[in-house]
């Protein structure tokens, strides 16, 4: 083993005695934080965690994996001797207080889990049906295949003015609408239509049982659409207007840059 003296003529290892004597001052007040805890335990008070300790913590649980004492020891800015009794306090603390969660020891590292004798209880939450947040891109997607079943994601995407795939798929995923055929054309391409979840949801026996829409609102809706799509055709009007424009310009210069420079001079 080396010392952190070196010969004579160089003087002694500053940065070595330096560290080492940081790292006895770490186990010191780590000794001292674990004795506190417990004389706290043992006198039914509640203490709260070392900053250590809950920072190892804080580690294990953010990453899920398992964790290397040196990045453990990284964290809390210790040595990894240091860090090992914090990681090895935090884990018995787990196992006297029968928490959920445990810590363990995988060859050098360590990771959070959940205790086995609990995977049961898991396993109810896990497999129990899952009710989805639709979104308003969602909730048009699914009235429209609702209203114009089966329909194909083209007609969907006609009627919105924009694609529809993602939420189609979303939609699917979600049980809310199934494939229900291939429309004789070129392509074939899938229609779609809903489900019987669909029905459970929104609680009606049958698509008949849909609401209807009065003739006054269909009008009105029909209105704002076209209205939405004529300014829409403007805009793309104008800003294809602006780019011709554009494109001429850069043309006519591109000319006379090329007039300028009938005559280039080679050096």
């Amino acid at each position: 083993m080396g010392s952190i003296f070196e010969d004579d003529e160089e003087g002694f290892d500053l940065e070595a005695v330096e560290a080492r004597h940081r790292e006895m001052e770490a186990e010191e007040q780590l000794e001292l934080d674990l004795e506190e805890l417990s004389g706290a335990a043992a006198n039914g008070e509640i203490f709260p965690e070392s900053d250590w300790e809950a920072t190892v913590e804080a580690v294990l649980f953010t990453m899920g994996n398992s964790v290397e004492l040196s990045q453990l020891a990284l964290a809390i800015d210790q040595s990894e001797k240091v860090a090992k009794r914090v990681v090895e306090s935090l884990r018995k603390r787990y196992e006297d207080e029968n928490r959920g969660m445990q810590i363990l020891e995988l060859e050098g590292a360590y990771q959070m889990s959940t205790r086995v004798k609990y995977y049961e209880n898991l396993i109810r939450v896990a497999s129990a049906p899952k009710k989805h947040l639709l979104t308003e891109v969602a909730l048009e997607t699914l009235s429209i295949i609702a209203y114009k079943q089966p329909v194909t994601k083209l007609e969907i995407s006609r009627i919105r003015g924009v694609s529809s795939d993602h939420a189609v798929n979303r939609l699917v995923e979600y049980g809310l609408v199934y494939e229900a055929g291939r429309l004789d054309a070129p392509g074939r391409p899938a229609q779609f239509a809903t489900t019987e979840e669909f029905l459970r949801r929104f609680g009606v026996s049958s698509v008949m049982d849909l609401p209807t829409v009065n003739p006054e609102q269909e009008g009105e809706i029909i209105q704002e659409v076209e209205e939405e799509l004529q300014l829409k055709l403007n805009i793309d009007g104008t800003l294809e207007e602006e780019n011709g424009d554009r494109l001429e310009e850069l043309e006519r210069e591109e000319t006379d840059h090329g007039q300028t420079d009938s005559n280039p001079v080679f050096i």
